[in-house]
């Protein structure tokens, strides 16, 4: 099940979307389709040109000579996934985005991020592809003839809820892409979230208003607020992640903060005049959690 209404947590698309799958009666419509699926998961929704598509491949797989599993292996060893993801993009942002393109989740903890990073030491670019598409989840997933998609938002039983809210970082609703569009442009999203298994805030899309939704990006030494020198006379010190900060009132007015999120560290007995003065200021609180 979906933790939260999908229309809020920008997934419904994916929702409504019932999976394709390849049958023996399938037909040319249906197959066309199917490749624009596969390229549009595979390439994270990017944007692909008719000189960059992969003619040949799709050719084979139209005749039935390439199964869904091997277009998805031809597409994601081309030159335009290389050139767009490994040869441009820092290692532990090639290796989400292959967990999110290729299973359809986030990274599960050090240990896969590790495994990953040495199958590209020891092994190179393309193993590290094989390494999912022949792994036996890809194959309990998918299959051979299902197109991949997005399911690491769903609870799943196993599963700790620390990837579930790894995905709305990486996955931020039908209309976003990996290759542009990204606040964290090419830098890794999760990085020590996933490597520690730090769950973050899961927090809607950016709409055109406050209550449509925001998208949290990370927040750099130089966007932190420390409010009071330390835990005051009831006890913990607080961390407070603000987003949504945008220019309040009229649509020319700009707002005093450089970025759109903000951090901040309120002692429990300042934390009601801190409400007070992030809402006045046109803030949304995203979380609070004890330091």
């Amino acid at each position: 099940m979906t933790f939260g209404p999908a229309s809020q947590l920008g997934v419904a698309l994916f929702e409504e979307t019932p999976p394709l799958e390849r049958t023996p009666g399938s037909t040319q419509e249906e197959l066309e389709t199917m490749i624009r699926a596969v390229y549009r998961q595979v390439l994270g929704n990017a944007y692909v040109m008719e000189s960059e598509r992969a003619i040949v491949p799709e050719s084979q797989f139209k005749r039935g000579e390439l199964s869904v599993r091997e277009f998805v292996r031809a597409i994601a060893k081309s030159d335009l996934y290389r050139s767009r993801f490994f040869d441009t993009s820092p290692r532990y942002r090639f290796i989400e985005l292959n967990f999110k393109h290729f299973l359809g989740r986030t990274p599960d903890g050090l240990e896969e991020m590790r495994g990953h990073s040495t199958i590209l030491d020891t092994q190179g670019f393309e193993a590290e592809i094989d390494s999912y598409l022949d792994s036996d989840e890809y194959q309990t997933a998918y299959g051979e003839n299902i197109v991949p998609y997005y399911r690491g938002y769903k609870t799943q039983a196993g599963r700790n809820m620390v990837g579930f809210t790894h995905l709305f970082a990486v996955l931020r609703g039908a209309s976003s892409s990996d290759l542009k569009g990204s606040l964290s442009g090419k830098s890794p999203v999760l990085n020590k979230y996933a490597i520690q298994e730090i769950p973050l805030p899961v927090i809607p899309p950016s709409g055109g208003a406050v209550g449509d939704g925001w998208s949290f990006q990370d927040t750099s030494v130089g966007s932190q607020a420390r409010l009071g020198a330390g835990a005051g006379e009831e006890g913990k010190v607080f961390r407070i992640e603000v987003t949504g900060y945008g220019s309040p009132g009229k649509v020319n007015r700009v707002s005093k903060f450089r970025r759109s999120n903000q951090v901040y560290f309120v002692p429990f007995n300042q934390l009601s005049q801190a409400y007070q003065r992030i809402h006045k200021q046109g803030g949304v609180i995203s979380s609070i959690t004890p330091v």
